[in-house]
């Protein structure tokens, strides 16, 4: 895997990136980018030869723009030329395109239950930005803090009442690598004191810190604070670290 970082503080820009070697495909992406890191763990998880190219998404060269209107990562690029972007559609592209160990269910009813857990969680994710940035402005949270504790509280039932270790049954699968970014974050965020009371998810979260790809992509906490108080100033450091 070859990492390129793209950004205003560490190099100069220049022409876009050359074209995708054949037998790679390659990801733009943010470091600190919970979408992206998505991505990241699905390529790791399957062994994906790849190379990473991380965009300094405050300052965005035409070329990408070119590439994802939008200006959004993840954005994934074929030897073909071809451009996907969104998170889940990336992912779920990568596990049909690759089909060495295959995160999705092969049922269409397993493939459609993981589309409405992730559509559930979908509204759960403001929550880990808007809690932060308004405790920062001194106003009161509690009511969202509350309703951030009911939606983790549901989490939890949910695997007592699966009986599972993970959220697709006893080994990993798309739906926990799409759900865990953000709790690999709730620390930075402040957040971590709302997992009390539910003890099947904090078990959850202390198995997915055992996985390969959850390791191979995830940054310390210190590095993730940092990077959360120059992102809540508004001037992120996407080069911390580096």
């Amino acid at each position: 895997m070859q990492i390129t970082n793209l950004q205003t503080n560490n190099c100069h820009w220049s022409a876009a990136p050359g074209p995708v070697p054949k037998g790679h495909i390659r990801l733009y992406s943010m470091r600190f980018c919970p979408f992206a890191q998505r991505a990241r763990l699905v390529l790791s998880a399957k062994g994906i030869k790849h190379e990473i190219i991380n965009v300094d998404l405050t300052d965005k060269p035409d070329w990408f723009l070119e590439k994802n209107p939008l200006g959004l990562v993840p954005v994934l690029e074929t030897s073909a030329g071809e451009v996907i972007m969104e998170s889940p559609i990336t992912c779920d592209y990568l596990d049909e395109v690759y089909p060495e160990r295959k995160l999705l269910p092969s049922s269409p009813f397993g493939k459609a239950q993981q589309k409405m857990m992730l559509e559930d969680f979908s509204k759960v994710i403001p929550y880990f930005y808007k809690i932060p940035m308004l405790k920062k402005k001194g106003e009161d949270v509690s009511g969202l803090e509350a309703e951030l504790k009911e939606k983790f509280s549901k989490l939890d039932k949910d695997l007592v009442n699966k009986k599972t270790k993970f959220f697709g049954g006893d080994s990993i699968t798309m739906i926990d690598y799409m759900m865990w970014p953000f709790f690999e974050r709730l620390e930075s965020f402040e957040l971590k004191y709302c997992l009390d009371g539910t003890p099947e998810l904090k078990k959850w979260t202390e198995r997915m810190l055992e996985d390969m790809a959850v390791k191979a992509t995830m940054h310390s906490q210190d590095t993730f604070k940092a990077f959360h108080a120059s992102y809540v100033d508004g001037k992120p450091n996407y080069d911390y670290g580096l």
